[in-house]
């Protein structure tokens, strides 16, 4: 019995490093995608971190010149409540002077018996004038003062109307060039428009011998049964030979068309609303987009640009004609060309 514990360890045994390798090879692959991680999470942090920083910048300065801007209105209003109450001291020490004088005149008259009082009330005179002095100096300086606000503020008005020059010219030229382009978008759409006309008339008279090609306003519409025979996207020889024609008729308006002007032909494929009974399609939809491909594709062997070319399927949800007759039907089971703008 021990001999066959020991056999048993020892069968069992070399399964245990290798499962401590893969275990610590999966730890290490964590490890790292959790430092990819978190590096990406710290560069996307820093990132934003210095967009925000420079916002915050931003707003600081426009702060800080909003607030000098106050500031600037509050002293210039305070340097004109003190030029106010200065010019009312003056006016009150004008009006004390002329007082001053008159009593000086009334002393003088009373004789030289008042010699002391009119010497008191010249002293008193000196110093309303010394004050006056003062008073004079503080008001120039404060006029000063105001003419320096005055010339910072007619700064800042130049610069606020240089800025709005500058914004009424920029967007003059916005406007200006949205004018331009759509004048040249409405070029462009009447050049596009004439070589519709002509495309459209050049096809009319190739295909005009057809009753089974039909044209619906600025589409022409091929009957299905004319391209492909039924529930299958694979041309016929008849389908060929009408595509060979519209592939000539393409390789000439490519030729004429110039190239700044970007248009397609889009092929359309529509079935009937009948279910589709196919091992190959699925649904009306795969139908329709399957021959819709098949035409571009036999265009393009035939030389058509390929970037000149659109291919779309709409199944049975675009019907032509409404109705559950055989010849609703027919009619909805069709491919339709129209030459657009990209």
């Amino acid at each position: 019995m021990p001999a066959l514990s020991r056999r048993r360890r020892q069968e069992d045994a070399p399964y245990w490093p290798g499962f401590v390798d893969a275990m610590a090879q999966l730890l290490l692959v964590i490890t790292f995608l959790l430092s990819v991680f978190m590096i990406a999470q710290f560069l996307l942090a820093r990132e934003i971190t210095g967009q925000d920083s420079a916002l915050g910048q931003l707003r600081s300065q426009i702060a800080e010149l909003t607030q000098l801007l106050n500031l600037e209105k509050a002293a210039k209003a305070d340097a004109e409540a003190q030029l106010l109450s200065l010019t009312d001291d003056l006016n009150s020490e004008k009006a004390k002077n002329a007082g001053l004088m008159a009593d000086l005149q009334a002393e003088n008259e009373k004789g030289q018996s008042a010699g002391s009082i009119v010497s008191a009330l010249q002293t008193s005179l000196d110093a309303e004038k010394k004050i006056s002095s003062d008073a004079l100096a503080k008001v120039e300086l404060l006029n000063q003062q105001i003419s320096a606000m005055r010339r910072q503020l007619s700064q800042l008005n130049a610069l606020l109307d240089a800025a709005e020059e500058r914004n009424k010219a920029s967007e003059a030229q916005v406007a200006d060039l949205g004018k331009r382009l759509n004048m040249a978008l409405a070029q462009k759409v009447q050049e596009l428009s004439k070589y519709r006309s002509e495309f459209f008339g050049r096809l009319r008279q190739i295909l005009s011998q057809r009753s089974d090609i039909l044209v619906v306003g600025d589409r022409f519409v091929f009957q299905a049964e004319v391209l492909f025979p039924k529930a299958s996207a694979d041309l016929n020889e008849a389908g060929k030979v009408e595509m060979l024609k519209l592939a000539d008729a393409l390789r000439q308006l490519e030729r004429e068309i110039p190239e700044d002007i970007a248009w397609v032909l889009r092929v359309d494929g529509h079935t009937d609303a009948d279910p589709i009974q196919s091992p190959i399609f699925q649904s009306n939809w795969e139908l329709s987009s399957a021959r819709a491909i098949t035409v571009v594709k036999f265009l393009i062997a035939q030389g058509v640009q390929p970037k000149h070319l659109v291919a779309a399927g709409f199944g049975e949800y675009q019907p032509l004609v409404e109705g559950a007759s055989e010849d609703a039907k027919a009619e909805n089971r069709r491919i339709e060309l129209k030459l657009t703008d990209r």
